[in-house]
């Protein structure tokens, strides 16, 4: 009998906001990055590190970085589903990957790499929530860990 795969994280949902609607008539870049925060914020709360965490235990799940890339524009009225899995992990850091999507469409991915910090510092996190990431990890796809720049 092989090992059971990782518990699939519910996806995200919400629609474009007439306010996010730059003067092409697109989603505004900003707002791609405010809608994968609010995916990475369901993330946190799915693995234990919701606002009742954040205030019991003075911790946190912090960006130390991230990567954008817009391969589709969106637009005003849409809405928006984003796809979020946990592709990495050590005792103090996660790696994410958010797949943006509207219709049948893949608009937008971002990888971020979070550090869980409790009382101003790097911390593991709580074997409760290195169990529920454990449960959810998945293997990183092809487009994980690419870089900017030109090609020459």
């Amino acid at each position: 009998m092989s090992a059971p795969g990782p518990v699939a994280l519910p996806p995200w949902r919400e629609p474009v906001r007439d306010e996010w609607i730059d003067y092409n008539g697109h989603l505004s870049e900003a707002y791609y990055v405010l809608v994968f925060g609010h995916a990475t914020d369901a993330v946190m709360e799915q693995l234990g590190l919701g606002p009742g965490y954040r205030a019991a235990h003075d911790a946190s799940l912090y960006t130390v970085e991230a990567h954008v890339r817009y391969l589709d524009e969106v637009p005003a009225g849409a809405g928006l589903e984003v796809r979020s899995s946990v592709v990495g992990a050590t005792a103090k850091a996660l790696h994410l990957w958010h797949e943006m999507w509207s219709g049948d469409r893949l608009r937008a991915t971002e990888e971020v790499l979070g550090l869980h910090v409790a009382g101003g510092r790097s911390a593991p996190f709580p074997p409760d929530v290195a169990d529920r990431v454990a449960a959810v990890l998945t293997e990183p796809g092809p487009d994980t860990g690419r870089s900017v720049g030109l090609r020459r």
